[in-house]
């Protein structure tokens, strides 16, 4: 006859191993909080329910009276059987409370990279799926500290998703003060591979499981929204938002002027900058150089393509320090200031232009404070100041 202790003690030893503990991390943008999941109390939980199962198997034989040692075979095999039954259902518990707790880190990461401005990371599509919900009360035991942190991010999406719609929405008026559109700056981007949703089809009916799916579409919003966010954000990189030197300050203006050599009206294609020779000039979107050498009236010229239709052009330069076809980026210094071409003394002719049409850059140079705010932040600012005097030179 098979003794029940040891039975017990061999089904303890193999569901044992089955649970580890886990830490979550719960911020809720002002504090971190962590919960910890015991492997002990996981175990604990799981199998009170099977060794009642096994229990009252083993009384249900017990009360037969004695058995015959032929039925020994019979009676190990389906002692067996239980214990195969008993692991596979605390397995079963054990995936998905390990689904719970991912889900509960994919979603705080994605919580955390809305509300700190960090780019779009396609791995975060994750955080948007389903999970199963608890089949009875031995699972939703077991899940219960995680349903409580489901439930807080669940409550903190609002505020970040309220915080992602304002964010686009700034940024897209900022763009269009420049005679831009959104759609035209942002950056397309592929769908995320990897969230493919698919599987049976079961109904739910509970109060709770409705809650689940709500949270789902939260999500799944709130992804979507951060991806169209980041898309503009980087698209933005192709927007002139530094300014080309240091101290800014401006003698000749954008728009119809006297000649200086001439004295005649003649259309200005962009802004004077003074300063002395050697003062540097910095690139003012990323890019790809497409001109670095001499070109009649402008001197020395580097001429950049920002993608997007857009180019800027910085003329009379006494040192290129870049060459064609090299890729540089916001801020990098590409120049040193001079007086070469069609020029009267040392400053920086500089230029906007989109389709090949010259365009007034004063609107870049002062929006660039919140475009610049819109992108990295690592980017070093140089400080924009516009008060210069506007004559003619």
């Amino acid at each position: 006859m098979i003794s029940f202790p040891v039975s017990a003690a061999r089904l303890a030893t193999r569901l044992r191993g089955l649970f580890v503990t886990r830490n979550i991390l719960f911020h809720d943008g002002r504090s971190v909080r962590r919960f910890r999941l015991h492997g002990r109390a996981q175990f604990g939980v799981a199998t009170a329910g099977a060794m009642v199962l096994s229990l009252s198997g083993y009384g249900a034989m017990a009360a037969t009276g004695a058995v015959a040692h032929h039925d020994n075979t019979a009676q190990i095999a389906q002692m067996e059987s239980q214990i195969a039954r008993m692991q596979a259902r605390v397995a079963a518990i054990r995936e998905t409370a390990q689904v719970h707790a991912q889900r509960v880190e994919q979603r705080q990461a994605l919580l955390t990279a809305v509300m700190t401005g960090e780019g779009y990371n396609k791995e975060l599509a994750a955080a948007t799926l389903p999970v199963p919900a608890a089949k009875d009360g031995v699972e939703a035991h077991v899940l219960a500290p995680l349903t409580k942190v489901e439930t807080r991010q669940a409550a903190l999406a609002v505020p970040a998703q309220a915080m992602l719609d304002r964010r686009y929405a700034d940024t897209s008026a900022a763009i269009r003060k420049l005679g831009l559109k959104p759609e035209r700056v942002a950056k397309r981007s592929v769908p995320a591979k990897g969230a493919a949703m698919g599987g049976e089809y079961i109904p739910a009916n509970s109060a709770e499981a409705a809650a689940d799916l709500h949270a789902d579409q939260q999500f799944r919003t709130l992804f979507q929204s951060w991806k169209k966010m980041d898309g503009l954000q980087q698209g933005t990189i192709a927007i002139p938002s530094v300014q080309p030197v240091a101290n800014l300050q401006f003698t000749s203006n954008f728009g119809i002027r006297s000649d200086p050599f001439r004295g005649t009206a003649a259309m200005h294609a962009g802004v004077d900058i003074p300063g002395p020779v050697g003062t540097p000039i910095y690139a003012t979107a990323d890019g790809i150089v497409s001109h670095a050498d001499r070109r009649g009236g402008y001197g020395n010229l580097v001429e950049i393509n920002h993608g997007k239709g857009i180019a800027t052009r910085y003329g009379h330069l006494s040192k290129i320090l870049v060459t064609d076809g090299a890729r540089v980026h916001r801020g990098q210094l590409i120049a040193l200031m001079g007086s070469t071409g069609r020029s009267t003394g040392p400053h920086l002719h500089y230029e906007v232009r989109m389709d090949g049409h010259a365009v007034n850059p004063v609107p870049f140079l002062t929006t660039a404070d919140y475009l610049l705010a819109s992108q990295d932040h690592s980017v070093h600012q140089i400080p924009v100041s516009t008060d210069g005097p506007a004559a003619q030179d």
